[in-house]
């Protein structure tokens, strides 16, 4: 941002190189005020390969601004207040994401501060011209992990229909299908979400380099969004299908993954070759029309609204300091009494939940007239980070389980104790042939849920609110059989009904009210 057109006039390439020092100083504070966010997302480019291209993100979005070094330097700038509604915006939301341990929005809402300190302190003109540049860092925050089951749910339907298409038997349970040559699962690695995103992003890029036109750069867009989900369908379809036809010789160790990326790859390179038809780079860019001249621009003091910029920046990481080290309060240990007939027994499963960071935990088997239950219990007396009532490192079972499969889940309505009620059910198929049932629900205060958005948001206000952010997961699970789904349902509602007095008592010890 500091080369300048020789045309331009000296006092305004020293306004300039003022300004570019005081604005990379500004955004070296932000950065060191919320270094905890921005740490966690390079964690994530770090660990996993399907968001390891955050790391060009900044420096793509600085060469882009590079790029049109000449045009920016004839833009007026000036501190402009209403970057301060972005500011103050984009803070409240970091506060509650942080509160709420939501790490995504806490990094989408650390660029958006990022944004607003650009548009405070070199006005929206300045925004506007690099709207762009400014965008993209967006693309930094590693997001779409919630679309790996539905993208798992596409595969599996687009693969099992064309298997049934070519005239293929299949069976199917959940994404787990059987054809006579042998069985195959749909896993987290066959989502195609590295696939989605490598395309959204390079498409997203070449879309704004290669075309002027925002109808063409945005319908390309939307091709990179929709054609590697299709193509990740038929890589699947495809990687059965040879090994299929080759008696299960081929596909299935290292050339599983060569054949994907290998088709993937010339997907990908047919579509960029086809948007290349209609290419526009050799226009210049669409310039922002009504810019006053350079020499008009009325003079303010930056340095002031540098120092407003981090004044308002840092009242959110230091209000969050403030909760984080408030004390935990006294809790004994969680118990539970049996009411209604069930008795305490031993396990009758080797299956276990995974639920992290629980500051009391109960896990008991019970038996009635032949029902067996368990019930697993996970109480959480504030929200903080791996310490979470909604986190993603709760979850029934691991992605490939040794032992253990989840065939089937879903949220529906149940009834317990004459009220209808929404439970996550999972149906879990263990290796030696085991099934289990399993209801899930969260409770916070007197509110049951088990929509994962709305409780994150409740633990988030309460907390930032000062009030009490505990929450309580509750898991029951029973063994059935294929033609004993219904009677196993029956099972848990029963159980949910007679044992629900004692688990409120139970919170009750635990909580101190």
């Amino acid at each position: 941002m500091s080369a300048l057109p020789e045309s331009l006039p000296v006092s305004a390439g020293g306004r300039w190189r003022v300004r570019s020092v005081i604005m990379a100083g500004v955004l070296a504070a932000l950065f060191t005020l919320f270094w905890p966010t921005f740490f966690s997302m390079a964690e994530i480019w770090e660990r996993s390969e399907t968001f390891a291209h955050g790391y060009i993100i900044f420096p793509i979005s600085l060469w882009l601004i590079w790029r049109q070094r000449d045009e920016l330097a004839q833009v007026p700038t000036r501190p402009d207040a209403r970057g301060l509604l972005l500011l103050v915006a984009a803070g409240a939301g970091w506060l509650l994401a942080d509160a709420g341990s939501v790490n995504v929005v806490a990094q989408y809402a650390f660029i958006a501060l990022l944004i607003g300190a650009v548009w405070t302190l070199l006005g929206w003109a300045f925004v506007w011209a690099a709207f762009f540049p400014l965008m993209f860092l967006f693309f930094a925050v590693p997001v779409g992990e919630f679309l790996i089951q539905p993208l798992m749910g596409v595969t599996a339907d687009f693969t099992v229909a064309m298997l049934q298409l070519t005239g293929i038997p299949v069976y199917r349970e959940g994404t787990f299908f059987s054809i006579p040559s042998g069985d195959w699962s749909v896993v987290e690695g066959c989502s195609g979400l590295r696939y989605l995103i490598a395309s959204v992003t390079l498409g997203v890029l070449y879309a704004y380099l290669t075309y002027r036109s925002w109808k063409r750069r945005l319908l390309f867009s939307i091709a990179a969004i929709i054609v590697p989900i299709f193509a990740n369908s038929g890589r699947a379809y495809m990687i059965v299908m040879i090994a299929h036809l080759s008696d299960m010789k081929l596909a299935l160790g290292v050339d599983h993954y060569i054949y994907g990326w290998a088709f993937f790859g010339l997907v990908m390179l047919l579509l960029f070759w086809v948007g290349g038809f209609w290419r526009e780079d050799g226009q210049p860019q669409t310039r922002m029309p009504g810019v006053a001249p350079l020499e008009a621009e009325p003079p303010r003091p930056l340095l002031p609204f540098a120092l407003l910029v981090l004044g308002v920046s840092g009242v959110w990481p230091g209000y969050a300091a403030w909760l984080n080290a408030r004390p935990l309060p006294a809790m004994p240990e969680m118990r539970v009494d049996a009411r209604g007939g069930w008795q305490a027994r031993e396990a009758f499963t080797s299956w276990a939940p995974h639920w992290v960071g629980a500051d009391r935990q109960f896990r008991e088997s019970y038996a009635q007239a032949g029902r067996r239950v368990m019930l697993e219990l996970n109480y959480y007396a504030t929200q903080r980070q791996d310490a979470e009532l909604i986190n993603s490192q709760n979850f029934m079972i691991r992605q490939k389980d040794e032992v253990w499969s989840n065939v089937g889940e879903r949220i529906l309505v149940v009834e317990i104790a004459g009220v209808s009620r929404a439970v996550r059910q999972a149906k879990l198929l263990g290796r030696d042939g085991q099934r289990l049932l399993v209801w899930q629900w969260n409770r916070i205060g007197e509110y049951g849920t088990v929509n994962d958005h709305v409780a994150k948001l409740m633990l988030a206000l309460d907390r930032v609110r000062m009030r009490r952010d505990d929450g309580l997961s509750v898991l029951i699970a029973t063994p059935y059989d294929e033609s004993g789904l219904d009677m196993a349902a029956a099972t848990l509602s029963r159980f949910a009904a007679d044992m629900e007095p004692a688990i409120i008592v139970a919170l009750d010890r635990v909580d101190g009210q």
